[in-house]
């Protein structure tokens, strides 16, 4: 953006310098055309002076006519004319012969008429108002100024006799000058030496073509272009470090065991390397002291778990010696659960390609070995093109494995669907995921459940209660596997009942 508003701007006084300068030519270009058609007239003799004009070559958008009044058709104003044409439109020389003066061309002056500030006309510096300077921007007056009673006009108002005067003699300066404009169309009335006849030009400017060369679009936009490569280079090249910055937290995300960030480049990008890492390496430690922790804690409580099954068989009473083995079995399955919770959190087992469909199908094949009550309620939708995928094999198993379980446990039957990579709109932006979706026809789950029952622990009691054998850690060791391998999963409920488990995983 910032290279788009400077090239603009520079086109734009570009463009603008282009028109003034092509108005200052073109302003040139009409006083000699004007200049060269009133002299042609001027040195003909009166009677001859409509055949002259007819044979004179005017170009297009130019019109010279011949009438006894300035122009009728175009508002003008009259221009003031000096006392003594010769002294003011040409050097002093004094040559014999000549009364001490010589008609030649002066020099030409700066600026334009009709610009504030300019010269007027072809009237040399100096030579106005006796000699002496004038004011800018306006005509002198009075007896004393070289214009006969004219009053003060400012000069914004008044347009050029466009002549070189001092190319021609004074015998055959026009006698009056008017000059006026409408729109684009420009007028100048000259009164030649009879008094009699004016000679009117009229002549159309064009409209002014803010660029000229035709080459100069290609030249601006092939250095846009080059501009354009240069910006987009050297942007890549600051964020560069943001996208690997990016990528080792992505990376991180997968594998907390990933390998540690460069340490090296510009002085705040090593501080952003060496901030990574740190965090990183806590988060390391955090997991580690996690899993050493839960890991004693099952050691420990497994013993006395034990010891209590060992004296509860010592028990008379049958009818309490099998609640308390009950107790039991369920605490050591809460133990476990545990233990296998903290343990996949931060697994070393190695990323491997795997094809999902083979591996959901074997998943489905130990569910119906397993439940064989509830063959009719499992259904695969294999794909017909291999699905492969970059994972741990074994945490993922288990993640899938717990979602289809559950849904066979919950919800009477578990109908599976595998979906190739494709682009999902996702928290991030659009990614290119692959999706597993399983259903079951249960109750469902209230909206403000779908969530909470991610959390570890958590049982929702109209559905998920002790007596079916549950912890509540299923749903939360699959979320935790699965967003450690770069995917993710949610629940929704479906219109006709049930809920309805989405899988999305990187490929």
């Amino acid at each position: 953006m910032g290279l788009a508003v400077i090239e603009l701007a520079g086109l734009g006084i570009h463009a603008l310098d282009h028109i003034d300068f092509a108005t200052r030519s073109q302003i040139r270009q009409n006083q000699m055309q004007v200049f060269s058609i009133y002299r042609t007239v001027a040195e003909t003799a009166p009677a001859n002076r409509a055949d002259a004009l007819d044979d004179l070559h005017i170009p297009s958008g130019t019109t010279a006519l011949l009438l006894t009044e300035h122009d009728p058709l175009i508002p003008s104003h009259k221009m003031p004319l000096p006392d003594f044409p010769g002294a003011m439109f040409n050097r002093f020389h004094p040559p014999p012969g000549n009364n001490g003066m010589e008609f030649g061309p002066h020099p030409e002056p700066e600026g334009e008429m009709g610009e504030p500030g300019a010269p007027m006309g072809p009237f040399p510096p100096g030579m106005m108002n006796g000699g002496g300077p004038y004011h800018p921007g306006e005509m002198p007056e009075g007896p004393g100024g070289p214009f006969r009673g004219e009053q003060r006009i400012p000069m914004r108002h008044m347009i050029p006799p466009m002549m070189d005067w001092g190319l021609l003699p004074s015998s055959l300066y026009p006698r009056a000058v008017w000059t006026g404009q409408k729109l684009r169309t420009h007028s100048v009335s000259l009164l030649l030496p009879d008094k009699r006849t004016w000679l009117v030009v009229r002549f159309v400017t064009p409209l002014p073509n803010p660029f000229g060369s035709p080459t100069f679009l290609i030249a601006f936009l092939l250095m846009s272009l080059c501009g354009s490569a240069l910006i987009v280079w050297g942007s890549r090249r600051l964020v560069a470090p943001v996208t690997t910055l990016a990528n080792a937290a992505e990376s991180l995300g997968r594998n907390v065991n990933t390998a540690a960030l460069p340490e090296h480049g510009p002085s705040e990008i090593r501080r952003a390397a060496i901030a990574f890492n740190t965090m990183a390496s806590r988060i390391r430690r955090f997991i580690t002291d996690r899993t050493l922790m839960l890991t004693a804690i099952g050691h420990d409580l497994r013993t006395p778990i034990t010891r209590l099954k060992l004296r509860a068989e010592f028990i008379d009473d049958d009818e309490l010696r099998t609640k308390i083995l009950s107790d039991l079995d369920e605490m050591e399955a809460m133990v476990d659960a545990t233990l296998a919770f903290g343990r996949d959190s931060a697994s070393n087992e190695p990323i491997v390609t795997l094809d999902l469909r083979a591996l959901l199908q074997t998943i489905m094949d130990e569910a119906a070995e397993s439940q064989p009550d509830m063959v009719e309620a499992l259904i695969f939708e294999p794909p017909t093109v291999p699905v492969k995928v970059r994972a741990r094999s074994v945490a993922l198993k288990r993640a899938l494995n717990n979602l289809i379980l559950n849904a066979l446990k919950y919800g009477r039957s578990a109908q599976v669907s595998l979906e190739p990579a494709a682009m999902m709109n996702t928290a991030s932006g659009v990614e290119n995921l692959i999706k597993v979706v399983i259903e079951d026809s249960g109750p469902g789950l209230a909206d403000d459940q779908l969530e909470r029952v991610f959390e570890p622990f958590v049982r929702v009691e109209t559905s998920r209660n002790r007596e079916t054998g549950g912890t509540g850690l299923g749903l939360s060791i699959a979320r935790t596997i699965l967003r450690a391998q770069g995917g993710d999963v949610r629940l929704e409920n479906r219109r006709e009942g049930g809920l309805r488990a989405v899988v999305t995983l990187a490929p």
